[in-house]
């Protein structure tokens, strides 16, 4: 006769069914599938950039973008170069500025800014009229030759009419108190009686910038015709000179017309 087990004992493994897989117990992880993982792990680390504050990241790619438009043009810039040089990715260049067009945008608005920041920075309002206008001149010349990428980036922008330009919101706030400033000098200059009357701020001041401005951006041509080098140390002292000369002989009061 049978035993009947009507379930497991005490102490005895659970039955087995037929059909039944046995579960196999899990070894630990050898030393070297530890080490592959951790390599592994580490060279994904290294590959992932870390995160970058958001406004170092929109200065990084507003210089990488100022480099490339100045050498390159609007046209023959390429928002993949400026992103590599910038060291951000595509995706995060048209996040912070939409397109190619806007980015030139900021960098003309950013151009100009550096200018007109520097020129406030000068403080003319607290010097003589002749001097705050020698130190003007002085500083737009020097500008213009420690900074050639504001002329190459000008330069292109003329070539396209100024249409970017024009979209720009913040221009005339830019330029608004550099006018002023040069009012103020000359009204300070005709109550002294060095400065002639009537002198328009504005015309002036294209003065000043295209006396230096023409030069340098075409100095390479100019020194072909004339057999010049119009570059060197002695031929931009020449210039500085000069420019302050006309400037001068302009503003004198002897110089006054009748209207």
């Amino acid at each position: 006769m049978r035993n009947r087990r009507d379930g497991p004992q005490s102490g005895s493994s659970p039955p087995i069914l037929i059909g039944e897989t046995v579960p196999q117990a899990q070894s630990a992880p050898s030393r070297d599938a530890k080490e592959k993982r951790r390599r592994a792990a580490s060279r994904a680390g290294a590959r992932t950039p870390r995160p970058r504050n958001a406004e170092a990241s929109r200065t990084a790619i507003l210089a990488a973008a100022t480099a490339v438009f100045a050498e390159k043009g609007l046209g023959g810039a390429r928002v993949d170069e400026i992103a590599d040089r910038a060291g951000v990715n595509k995706a995060l260049l048209y996040h912070y500025f939409g397109n190619k067009e806007a980015l030139f945008v900021a960098v003309l608005e950013a151009t100009y800014e550096g200018i007109r920041g520097a020129e406030a920075a000068l403080e003319l309002e607290a010097l003589p009229p002749r001097e705050a206008m020698t130190r003007l001149v002085d500083f737009t010349w020097n500008y213009y030759l420690e900074h050639p990428e504001f002329i190459h980036l000008v330069n292109s922008e003329n070539l396209h009419r100024a249409v970017h330009l024009s979209r720009s919101e913040h221009l005339s706030e830019l330029h608004h108190p550099l006018v002023e400033r040069i009012r103020e000098i000359l009204k300070r200059g005709v109550a002294t009686g060095h400065f002639r009357r009537s002198v328009d701020p504005v015309q002036l001041y294209i003065t000043i910038a295209s006396l230096g401005y023409f030069y340098l951006s075409n100095a390479h041509t100019l020194g072909v015709v004339f057999e010049r080098d119009l570059l060197s140390a002695r031929a931009r002292g020449g210039r500085r000179r000069h420019i302050q000369e006309v400037v001068a002989g302009y503003l004198r009061p002897d110089g006054e017309t009748e209207a």
